[in-house]
């Protein structure tokens, strides 16, 4: 199947490679001409800009737009818009606010074109691991996509069968699911996004207790010098809380136990923030995931090891750089 992609970043580009492994065919563009340039020598169509792409493009066409949220995505799915004829699709697969796609999706369908929000998660591992993909859209078109959808998608992996199953969506166990109307993709992806903050808040806050356990303070015969990172280490080999972020914190804290190439300013990128107003909206309680976000503007003003551990999750699953705070 043929995809248009614009963006190239870190899961723009990570895409478009898992594609064409699977033998998609992509036409691509960046702003970066260089990065354009470079998908080329890979194997995918360049665009020299977003009329060309277009028109490098088989009808129905089908453009993923891979870009931050905001002024970008907002600009770009417009002059998309005016490009693109009747019956062709838009997917915006970055992480865009629910209730944006649900606005485009109306503007976009009285001009005749197609829109699909999905949330993709998946971070830097992506291109070998696949993506989990969260998918909101009409129905028709949704199942329309599937081959890009599939191809992007982890497959049933090594995760066990889940009992009574049976008769339920089997795209569901290969790691995409479509959840939904316009903007059902983008809610589900907005979610995960805020338990994602409180999973880590909590390995943070633990690991933090350990490196502390050494603290002068404490009565000598109660002190206790821990190795973070064997301890990591073990709880991934049959331990209740192993998961993929611990896989990870593992191997930031086996190259250096003590995350020295972190200040532990944390970041955010909205996605919390928008979890926690969608929970407001609901009267749903939601104390963890507001406490783990923050945690995150504190980090701002005094970070401890808790928020180092936070850091070195963050640039292992998706390639985040601390933002650099200037001294006072």
């Amino acid at each position: 199947m043929q995809l248009g992609m614009i963006g190239l970043g870190r899961m723009g580009g990570n895409i478009v490679r898992r594609l064409m492994q699977k033998g998609h065919d992509c036409v691509v563009f960046d702003q970066n001409a260089k990065a354009t340039s470079e998908f080329a020598k890979e194997g995918a169509t360049a665009g020299n800009d977003l009329t060309d792409l277009v028109d490098k493009l088989n009808k129905p066409r089908a453009v993923w737009v891979m870009l931050p949220a905001g002024k970008i995505t907002e600009g770009t799915v417009e002059q998309l818009s005016n490009l693109l004829d009747n019956g062709d699709i838009i997917i915006d697969g970055g992480n865009s606010f629910y209730k944006d796609d649900v606005r485009r999706a109306h503007a976009l369908r009285a001009r005749g074109i197609h829109y699909v929000d999905c949330g993709t998660s998946g971070g830097v591992w992506g291109k070998d691991r696949g993506y989990c993909l969260m998918i909101g859209g009409d129905t028709a078109i949704v199942e329309h996509l599937d081959p890009i959808f599939d191809a992007l998608a982890p497959g049933r992996g090594q995760a066990s069968e889940t009992p009574g199953r049976e008769r339920r969506d089997p795209r569901v166990e290969r790691g995409y699911l479509h959840c939904g109307p316009n903007g059902a993709g983008r809610f589900v992806k907005m979610v995960h996004n805020g338990i994602e903050y409180g999973l880590m808040q909590a390995y943070a806050e633990g690991f933090n207790i350990l490196c502390r356990a050494s603290d002068e303070h404490l009565p000598a015969d109660q002190r206790f010098d821990f190795d973070t990172a064997d301890i990591a280490e073990v709880w991934r080999r049959g331990s209740v809380i192993g998961s993929w972020l611990l896989d990870l914190t593992a191997i930031a804290l086996a190259r250096d136990p003590a995350l020295r190439e972190f200040t532990g300013t944390v970041d955010d990128s909205g996605e919390g923030r928008w979890t926690l107003m969608t929970a407001i909206e609901e009267a749903a309680p939601a104390d963890v995931l507001s406490a783990a976000l923050y945690a995150r503007f504190r980090s701002r003003d005094r970070a401890n090891f808790a928020d180092k551990i936070l850091s070195a999750m963050r640039h292992e699953f998706g390639g985040h750089v601390e933002v650099k705070v200037a001294a006072e």
